[in-house]
């Protein structure tokens, strides 16, 4: 028996086998993917459609003298019964909205019965990514400026943003936050091509918006207790900080002339090639902290970067920012060194919003 057993392992460790089964584990996966994205082509396709056939309802003239504003409720009731859970007021909403703002949509893969259809459009088609589900879809539809939506689309498409971190980036006003610190062409050009890595001034927001840190406006608390937070919260705030960022180390020791000194943070950002280091100020930035900065990038420059390491960013994160005093401590220094405020609330949305259209109305 004992025999028996061994023989059988020695079959399966077989080197053809084992590389016939990686094959066709291979196979397997690469088929689950498929039918994973072709189960969300459908379903984008199915909303799209009933989104379609509503609005051409509206639009006869009769839904409102008839149903009023009850349309929606009175068809989810209808759809309910007849095709089951997934077609309440809001989700038709969504589909309605879906259709409104991609009225030219087309899935490229009409492979499937559902996308043989006699609907044709005049316009241009427009594709949305496989890497849109449903959900990210109800998130986009939200936001009524194209331009607004357009950012938060590339930008989840690039960077693969669950719906539960598009959700946290559009209710951080990322694009706003973004867009308030470019003029018109700028802005422009980060809503159709999303944000673009390239230089260090690209990689630093003039505000950061730390409210999943969850410390409230007025508490008192310490340095220490904002740096454990955001150890503690690290997902969330590399998505705050942006693409490229990957973090090295907290409490980065360094010694200068038989004194030590500790950086709070220090990542490594893999576009610009470069460290970045961040210390944080629980009230104002002052002329030291900057001269401390410099000092630390002198440092990195030269004892920590090696071949094919780009100059060193260094960013002061401080709840108070006194311009004035920033300019002038920093005159003359090296122009990779920023401080930018932090807030530990959401921003107000509409008075940003503001301000960008100020910048799009600019002649």
């Amino acid at each position: 028996m004992t025999n028996e057993i061994e023989k059988t392992k020695n079959e399966l460790l077989d080197p053809e086998l084992v590389a016939l089964a990686d094959r066709i584990v291979q196979v397997i996966e690469e088929g689950k993917k498929a039918l994973a994205v072709s189960i969300n082509e459908i379903i984008k396709t199915t909303y799209w459609r009933i989104g379609k056939y509503i609005v051409e309802f509206e639009q006869q003239g009769n839904a409102k003298a008839k149903y009023g504003t009850s349309l929606l409720s009175n068809l989810a009731k209808l759809l309910r019964a007849r095709a089951g859970r997934g077609y309440s007021h809001p989700n038709l909403n969504n589909m309605r909205k879906f259709y409104l703002m991609y009225p030219n949509f087309q899935i490229s893969d009409k492979s499937s019965p559902i996308f043989q259809t006699s609907e044709k459009s005049d316009s241009t088609c427009q594709t949305v990514s496989d890497k849109l589900t449903w959900s990210h879809i109800c998130e986009l539809v939200t936001i009524d400026d194209q331009l607004e939506r357009e950012f938060y689309e590339k930008e989840c498409i690039s960077e693969g943003w669950t719906v539960n971190e598009l959700h946290r980036q559009k209710e951080s006003g990322l694009f706003m936050r973004l867009a308030v610190s470019k003029d018109k062409e700028g802005v422009l050009t980060l809503a159709h091509e999303g944000q673009q890595v390239q230089t260090p001034e690209d990689v630093v927001k003039n505000t950061y918006t730390l409210e999943f840190l969850g410390i409230e406006e007025k508490k008192r608390y310490k340095e220490k207790e904002l740096e454990d937070k955001l150890i503690d919260n690290m997902q969330m705030f590399l998505l705050e900080l942006g693409k490229g960022f990957t973090f090295v180390k907290r409490q980065y020791p360094l010694t200068i002339s038989n004194t030590h000194y500790y950086i709070d943070l220090v990542f490594y950002h893999r576009i610009l090639r470069c460290f970045v280091l961040i210390d944080l100020k629980r009230g104002a930035v002052k002329h030291k902290d900057i001269g401390q900065m410099n000092m630390y990038l002198g440092y990195f420059a030269k004892e920590e970067n090696v071949e094919g390491d780009n100059p060193p960013i260094g960013i002061i994160m401080s709840h108070y920012k006194d311009e004035l005093m920033v300019e002038y401590a920093t005159y003359g220094m090296d122009s990779n060194l920023f401080v930018s405020k932090y807030e530990l609330f959401l921003p107000n949305k509409e008075e940003l919003r503001k301000l960008v259209h100020n910048i799009l109305i600019e002649k």
